[in-house]
């Protein structure tokens, strides 16, 4: 069978992930790992899900567990979700809420939902690989997003036309973003609702890193933002996508979807001809263990991660050679390194592999055009101390030997 004579020209764009691959490196034991940007599992609060999971397949209730369900998603948690929305300032109804298997579900169901080919999507430059990937398969183009530019409406509705298309929404990693670790200003959020308001886009807000704050004052969600100026979620063009997956257990692949209750009508019809309904049993779970520990879980999440990123910070500070910059992150999981001019981040990787034993990812798949060689993404989220200590100290010597 010559299997590209069937393929859709669409999966010449689909690339496998950098990430993915490195994950398998920490199976290696031999490799200090900076790659992944995924939870400690030190810190699942096992105890609290085993018992869940019990009482999710308790008499009464495992018929409901095992069983089909509807595809909008397990009530009690989606109720569980409005009441949280309603804290970060975004009040709203079990209408406006989608379960979805992890929020990388819900960026591919939004893409399938807005873009034709050569439509626009803008993106931060950098902005999350899995993002691209997820949009990739529906023939975008991107266009570059920065709200602290005097780019207006016009130049970019232009360039969008000129591609083919329109532009369909902005996409922005919102706190602590994947990968830089940089927070966007409320200003900038502010900027970036009038730009979408003016192109008659919509906004997709990717807020997964949001409650892992260590520093500084909260910024409210763009989706908040445009509540205060609308007065209803339902006259807002804002999606805000979260996730449990850094907070709880990312295994149990449950996000959800914030929006007017047409856009969640849509999705719901994606859901029903995708996968049904995410699985009950974990949101079940998820539902149980969120209402009785979630601060309380959360609150020691930050506390670890807090330390490991000022840990990271000093090492940084003490071994990078010359030329070499950082960004010092408020909170998520990430470290945006800039390199110097004409060291390449791929080629670093390699070496560091084979002579150091390091590993950590390349920057510039995190590029819609494939630029930003010269950087890559530090994930502080699993390494202890010890670790970070030696494989900043090993990384800064193989940097400085160019």
């Amino acid at each position: 069978m010559q299997w590209e004579q069937v393929l859709a020209p669409r999966m010449g764009r689909m690339k496998a992930s950098e990430i993915r691959e490195l994950l398998k490196l920490l199976d290696q034991p031999d490799i200090i790992s900076f790659a992944g940007g995924i939870p400690d599992p030190a810190l699942f609060p096992v105890a609290a899900f085993q018992a869940a999971l019990t009482a999710a397949l308790a008499p009464g209730k495992a018929d409901s567990a095992l069983q089909y369900s509807v595809s909008e998603g397990y009530l009690p948690l989606r109720q569980w979700l409005a009441d949280h929305m309603a804290g970060l300032g975004i009040p709203c109804g079990v209408d406006n809420i989608l379960i979805t298997s992890g929020s990388q579900q819900a960026l591919d169901y939004l893409g399938k939902l807005m873009i034709g080919p050569k439509d626009t999507v803008l993106v931060n430059w950098p902005t999350y690989m899995g993002a691209l990937g997820a949009f990739n398969a529906y023939e975008p183009v991107y266009d570059r997003l920065d709200p602290r530019d005097n780019r207006g409406a016009a130049e970019y509705e232009v360039a969008a036309a000129e591609a083919g298309g329109r532009v369909k929404f902005a996409y922005l990693s919102v706190d602590f973003a994947n990968p830089t670790g940089e927070t966007i200003a409320r200003a900038d959020r502010e900027r970036v609702l009038d730009l979408a308001e003016a192109l008659g886009a919509a906004v997709v807000e990717d807020a997964a890193y949001q409650a892992l704050r260590f520093d500084g004052d909260p910024v409210p969600p763009i989706l908040a933002l445009e509540i205060a100026r609308k007065g209803s979620i339902e006259d807002c063009r804002t999606i805000y996508c979260g996730s449990f997956s850094k907070t709880l257990a990312p295994g149990l692949r449950v996000g959800w979807v914030c929006a007017a209750s047409p856009v969640i009508g849509r999705l719901v019809l994606m859901k029903q001809a995708a996968d049904l309904h995410s699985s009950t049993l974990n949101q079940m779970a998820i539902a149980d263990v969120a209402a009785a520990s979630f601060d309380a879980h959360v609150a020691g999440l930050r506390a670890v991660y807090r330390a490991r990123r000022d840990h990271m910070l000093a090492a940084l500070a003490r071994e990078m050679p010359a030329g070499v910059l950082w960004t010092k992150p408020e909170g998520g999981m990430f470290v945006w390194i800039t390199l110097p001019e004409g060291m390449d981040g791929a080629d670093l990787l390699a070496r560091s592999l084979e002579t150091e034993r390091v590993a950590f990812v390349p920057g510039r798949a995190f590029f819609a055009d494939g630029s930003g060689g010269n950087t890559i993404r530090l994930s502080f989220s699993r390494a202890d101390e010890a670790a970070i200590d030696e494989g900043i100290r090993r990384l800064g010597r193989l940097i400085a030997a160019g």
